[in-house]
């Protein structure tokens, strides 16, 4: 059907059906100085990826993926807040910036997620060398860095987390509701055998008989595990404290025998190294993710994963790697008052590190961030609340929010970045480098200009 209107207009062609005699140019697929071309470009000539490739000794066998375009790969498609594999191979065969970096190859989701795994450890190692070229482009200085610590989601349902107290009644109605149905089996394997003759095997456990056999011996290992731990902890105190006195301890009795866990204490089934933690939107099962982050231009120098809910022991690990990292230390370091400690403020001075670590909560509109901690005087920490109360508005540790929680924001919001893929502490502390090196990849591809 034809309609008319007031002029002829002439439009171009489209002609779906035309076919192309000579296929485009890769570079020629996205504008030049797209992201796509500066990533592929940066991975192939500027990063270091004998790690990797020294895994592929074998020669007989398919011949696989390039593995530098399978780097590049994994790292644009971060970029782009694609972490699933099956995303990832689904924009390898839609997107054209996608192809742009693998060629136009289109690796299937299964092989993405193999190469991940296989090669996560050399993955996250490639955090210091994008640091390295941050370094050389000028944008780390080390005037001021600003640590925090953000809580992620795991790959695990809280739901699926028993505590220990309810370990120890779970554990024998359990065991109890199984040994009846085993006898229950039993029977009927009986009365089947007299009616049916003993030509069959009947010695399978029937699907219901399993599942909550299977539920028992996974609350048995996690009760022991908690036990353990327990035994652990109190080892180690122990062996710290001086030699046992005969006198008798003064104080009330403890409520629960030493080296056994106590009863709130939980463990997830699906993903064991994961803790309960508590945000600001509620109770979630995750990981504590830490990042140290240079003022200038908000790249992480340092970053770190730990399972425990509390900032206070991370502020040491991560002052030591800002210098293995960087090859010097930081001048200042602004931190809220989750890592205030009198052990922290000795850390920062004997590494001639000029702190910022607030005191207390800091009320909103307030000058300082000393809140209403009473301190001692003539300790560390009492010095530094004076510290930040003389300076007011003025303190240092006005930079700690503009520079490291945007960092936070970005990730997580703007890359979209809020669940870990893998489980186990290892294996998520190795993701957490992975997405922090994209960030710095990030502020090297901003800095181009």
């Amino acid at each position: 059907m034809w309609f008319l209107c007031g002029m002829a207009k002439t439009f171009k062609s489209w002609d779906v059906d035309q076919l192309v005699l000579l296929p485009p140019s890769i570079h020629e697929l996205v504008p030049a100085g797209h992201l796509a071309h500066f990533v592929r470009d940066l991975v192939r000539d500027s990063l270091d990826l004998s790690a990797i490739l020294k895994a592929y000794s074998e020669d007989r066998g398919f011949p696989p993926y390039d593995p530098t375009m399978m780097v590049a790969l994994l790292l644009y498609a971060y970029c782009q807040g694609l972490y699933a594999s099956r995303r990832i191979a689904q924009a390898c065969e839609e997107r054209v910036d996608f192809m742009a970096v693998t060629a136009r190859q289109s690796p299937d989701f299964r092989t993405i997620s193999d190469f991940r795994k296989r090669h996560l450890s050399a993955l996250s190692g490639l955090f210091t060398q994008v640091l390295q070229l941050c370094q050389k482009a000028g944008l780390v200085r080390l005037g001021h860095v600003a640590l925090d610590g953000t809580k992620l989601r795991a790959n695990a349902s809280k739901h699926k987390a028993m505590s220990y107290g309810r370990m120890k009644t779970a554990e024998p109605a359990l065991a109890a509701e199984v040994a009846r149905w085993l006898a229950e089996a039993t029977a009927s394997d009986v009365r089947e055998d007299a009616a049916y003759g003993g030509d069959q095997r009947g010695d399978e456990l029937p699907d219901w008989v399993r599942t909550k056999q299977h539920r028992l011996e996974k609350i048995r290992a996690a009760k022991a595990e908690l036990e353990a731990a327990a035994q652990d902890k109190v080892r180690r105190k122990t062996q710290q404290r001086e030699p046992p006195s005969d006198r008798p301890r003064a104080g009330r009795p403890p409520t629960h025998p030493p080296g056994t866990p106590h009863d709130r204490t939980q463990r997830n089934f699906t993903d064991p190294d994961s803790r309960i933690m508590k945000t600001r939107d509620g109770f979630i099962q995750g990981y504590n993710a830490q990042a140290a982050v240079d003022a200038d231009h908000q790249v992480i120098v340092a970053q770190g994963l730990t399972n425990l809910a509390s900032d206070v022991h991370q502020l040491e690990p991560m002052l030591k790697q800002v210098r293995r990292n960087t090859g010097r230390q930081a001048r200042e370091l602004s931190a809220d008052a989750g890592y205030c400690s009198e052990h922290n403020l000795k850390a920062l001075n004997r590494r001639h590190v000029r702190g910022y670590v607030a005191t207390g909560r800091q009320q909103h509109g307030a000058a300082s961030a000393t809140g209403a901690r009473k301190t001692i005087p003539k300790t560390r920490v009492h010095a530094m609340k004076l510290r930040l109360r003389q300076a007011k508005w003025r303190s240092r540790y006005r930079l700690r929010k503009q520079v490291v929680e945007p960092v936070f924001g970005q990730i997580k919001q703007a890359r979209g970045f809020r669940q870990f893929l893998l489980r186990g502490l290892a294996q998520v502390a190795a993701e957490w480098s992975l997405i922090c090196s994209v960030h710095n990849l990030l502020k090297l591809a901003g800095a181009r200009g």
